[in-house]
């Protein structure tokens, strides 16, 4: 297992377009959201440290966008990343795919449509896991269920 200097260094050498934290429990390492897919095979592919397990993914809410959120680890080394990608666009959300990486990432990307909305562009099933078509996405914070009388504060 690296110390937290160790992955800065890795991740800095790897993916010198993103923008890493300090601080933290874990390295946190923030990109562009157009450039997910590639980050995601450049931590997979990598020799030293593969980061060869999705461990969860999900999406926060913060009104004026959404930002998605993997936590990635080496079962090789036992080192943990987190990445983490803004999509801006509320009105229709989506960011590329990881499940052709992570297989892990497929059920986490259908359940974070099914809440949020977030569309995953060539994702090989996405559909809805738990609620109907037209029900709405209720994790979103302006979300609104005018039969259950359910509203989330802002």
């Amino acid at each position: 297992m690296k110390n937290k200097e160790e992955i800065k260094g890795l991740l800095t050498n790897l993916i010198p377009y993103g923008i890493i934290k300090e601080g933290i429990q874990y390295p946190e390492l923030t990109i562009p959201s157009e450039r997910l897919h590639e980050t995601a095979q450049k931590l997979r592919g990598n020799k030293d440290t593969p980061f060869d397990y999705l461990i969860s993914l999900t999406a926060v809410d913060y009104l004026t966008k959404f930002t998605m959120v993997y936590h990635i680890e080496s079962t090789l080394t036992n080192d943990l990343v987190v990445v983490k990608a803004d999509v801006e666009n509320r009105e229709k959300p989506q960011i590329d795919t990881v499940s052709d990486i992570w297989a892990t990432a497929e059920f986490h990307e259908r359940e974070v449509y099914d809440l949020f909305g977030i569309r995953f562009n060539q994702h090989p099933d996405l559909r809805r896991l738990f609620l109907e078509g037209d029900y709405g996405y209720p994790l979103r914070k302006d979300f609104k269920d005018d039969i259950n009388i359910i509203e989330l504060p802002n």
